[in-house]
């Protein structure tokens, strides 16, 4: 049984990637193809692996890795990708990945993130967020309604789909009218622990990224005046350490072990992305013990007990945020460590391999019979 993995891009470690690097794990001598890669990440992440990436390599790293300037040549790239190889193809994909080009007889396993975010949930916001003008933003239209029906003919060249989630299950029922099975995300729990070290500040670890919603717990802290960290890299971050006072600290880019460290001390995770397709941190914050502030609408639903494992605000406002955490301050005590941590283990990696393994196999048996 030959295995190629497909993931969109690798130049950022995210949720994704954490997912990329497992199935990597699984099926060790798959070769990865990705549009691109930034050897800063792969050299960290994915050491020792194949890395096979697209005529677009050198572009992106004439770019600086900006990837938006290569949206029109992506479709393309992806689909000169050579499969033909292998008898399974599996795609970690939130956007390209799912367009690879196979043989009849390979199949096809998408692990979705998200159908592409850009194009059909957020499309109005991405276009905003580029701040090019009327006329730039016209042209900036037409190519992503191409883009749009090349993401819904692609979708078609998927044999199996899996959802990372509820949330992701619906947008691929909605958008791509297709079904799918749902398999939770990674979190490698054993990696995560109880520490009674406690100390006085919240935590965000995210991208930096406009989506996410990390400005708007910024506003709120910064008039609370509570402590906050916030962890992670991203276009958004000279924008928050310009705006943040002298209560919250924006730290960037730190390591697994480090970060671990700063769950295990704060008081709760910060969690304020609003219709996130799952969410990983929340989960890894809760493995320490942690409980969760967080966005009421998106995977957060599904993966926090409401005042056993945290606590939602339901408005994307300063209000309903401030709310939550004013909820939080008044009874603090009422959640228990190692009640949250026993509820994260349901998310553990092992439960993550051994799905995968079964799905792939049953459906390779399927193929053989």
């Amino acid at each position: 049984m030959k295995i190629a993995i497909v993931h969109d891009f690798l130049n950022s470690f995210g949720g994704a990637e954490r997912v990329t690097s497992e199935i990597s794990d699984i099926f060790k001598d798959a070769p990865i193809y990705t549009l691109f890669a930034n050897s800063k990440i792969t050299d960290k992440f994915f050491k020792d692996k194949k890395i096979i990436t697209s005529s677009l390599q050198k572009k992106a790293e004439a770019l600086g890795f900006r990837h938006k300037y290569l949206l029109p040549f992506m479709p393309r790239a992806v689909e000169e990708f050579n499969l033909y190889d292998f008898d399974i193809v599996i795609s970690s994909s939130s956007a390209w990945g799912k367009g690879v080009i196979t043989k009849p007889e390979t199949i096809h396993i998408s692990y979705c993130h998200t159908p592409t975010r850009f194009l059909w949930v957020d499309r109005g916001d991405y276009i905003k967020q580029q701040n090019l003008g009327f006329i730039k933003n016209y042209f900036v239209s037409k190519i992503l309604d191409k883009i749009k029906i090349w993401d819904r003919l692609a979708a078609d060249r998927v044999d199996y789909w899996i959802a990372n989630s509820l949330v992701t299950q619906d947008r691929i029922k909605k958008y791509y009218r297709k079904e799918s099975v749902i398999i939770y995300p990674p979190v490698d729990t054993d990696k995560f622990y109880i520490s009674n070290h406690k100390k006085d500040f919240f935590l965000i670890v995210s991208r930096l990224s406009p989506y996410k919603n990390i400005s708007l717990a910024v506003d709120v802290f910064n008039e609370l005046g509570l402590e906050l960290v916030v962890i992670g890299e991203g276009p958004q971050k000279q924008e928050l350490i310009a705006k943040a006072k002298d209560n919250i600290k924006i730290l960037g880019f730190k390591s697994d072990e480090e970060v671990i460290k700063y769950y295990q001390e704060c008081r709760a995770f910060v969690f304020p992305t609003f219709n996130e397709d799952f969410g990983l941190t929340p989960v890894e914050a809760m493995a320490c013990g942690k409980p969760v502030i967080a966005a009421g609408k998106g995977g957060t639903r599904e993966t926090i007990v409401e005042d056993k494992t945290g606590i939602f605000f339901e408005e994307p406002t300063k209000e309903s945020l401030k709310k939550a955490i004013n909820k939080f301050l008044e009874d603090e005590n009422r959640y228990n460590q190692n009640d949250i941590r026993e509820h994260a283990l349901k998310f553990s990696k092992n439960e993550f391999d051994q799905r995968i393994k079964d799905f792939v196999k049953d459906k390779y048996n399927s193929l053989v019979i």
